[in-house]
């Protein structure tokens, strides 16, 4: 989920910021007609994210050089598997070769990661979210990665829907102010969700129409009884805390969504090497 357009300008910036003046190292060490052939590898199972963009890499360092892709993001590959093969200019592989390689380790960490919270809420209704704290400047790519692992992207960003907390109902004075404020002005086909700390917060906002109710750092038990209140009419999304070793009984509450920023903030990176072939 991401344009060519925009990626190559990213890829500018990154390879600036890693090159700076001239890849010194190669300039020294590799003449300009040696050339080269190198695999990027799994150097452990995952899940691949960002690999198209990494091939990218390559080709907007150096249009000539020959870059052949053998798996496409989502695929689950073992340790050993080959992700790319690249073969050109000896300078421009090993120079693009670090920028490459960190934004495939990044997005492929991230669907690592979101899969395995997937899989500790399989077999019940609730579904994997992500959240609004990516890294600035990569969250189009970070929710790529989050789906990748099998999870859904919430708002991709502040004009995708509205959000009520609760700074924007101290102003209006009431959830069901905020509510009716909101709904004169809001496309008709976009989502307005409630944030909720109390139960009597959700009573309120179910009584004022929220298509979503975001149940927000409250107990299992609280998020159990909200539940019930909510009988269905609305969507339930739980937040605040969520961990690997929380989510499970929160999913068996009965919510609908369970979103975390621990997938996109806290996922290590995955070991991707480049070698020669």
């Amino acid at each position: 989920m991401y344009d060519s357009f925009a990626t190559d300008r990213l890829i500018d910036l990154w390879l600036t910021e890693d090159i700076g003046a001239c890849d010194l190292t190669v300039q020294v060490m590799i003449e300009p007609d040696e050339v080269g052939k190198f695999n990027m590898n799994a150097r452990e199972p995952m899940i691949v994210s960002g690999i198209e963009v990494a091939a990218r890499v390559f080709k907007r360092y150096d249009p000539e050089l020959k870059v052949k892709l053998l798996v496409k993001d989502g695929d689950k590959v073992e340790k050993g598997a080959i992700l790319i093969e690249v073969e050109g200019a000896a300078r421009s592989v090993l120079t693009a070769e670090r920028t490459a390689l960190n934004i495939a380790q990044r997005l492929s960490g991230i669907a690592n990661e979101t899969a395995r919270y997937v899989a500790a809420i399989a077999g019940t209704k609730a579904r994997l979210i992500d959240t609004r704290k990516t890294t600035p400047g990569l969250r189009m790519m970070e929710k790529h990665a989050v789906t990748c692992g099998g999870g859904l992207n919430h708002r991709l960003g502040l004009d995708n829907g509205v959000m009520i907390k609760d700074n924007h109902i101290a102003v209006c004075g009431s959830i069901g102010a905020a509510v009716e404020r909101a709904r004169k002005k809001l496309p008709v086909l976009t989502k307005l969700e409630v944030e909720c700390d109390r139960l009597e917060q959700v009573e309120e906002a179910v009584k004022a129409g929220a298509d979503v109710i975001m149940l927000d750092n409250m107990s299992v038990a609280d998020m159990t009884q909200a539940v019930k209140l909510i009988a269905g009419r609305a969507k339930v999304e739980a937040s605040g805390g969520i961990r690997i070793d929380t989510i499970g009984p929160i999913a068996q509450t009965g919510v609908d969504y369970i979103s975390t920023s621990k997938i996109t903030q806290s996922a290590p990176a995955v070991d991707i090497g480049l070698d020669e072939a």
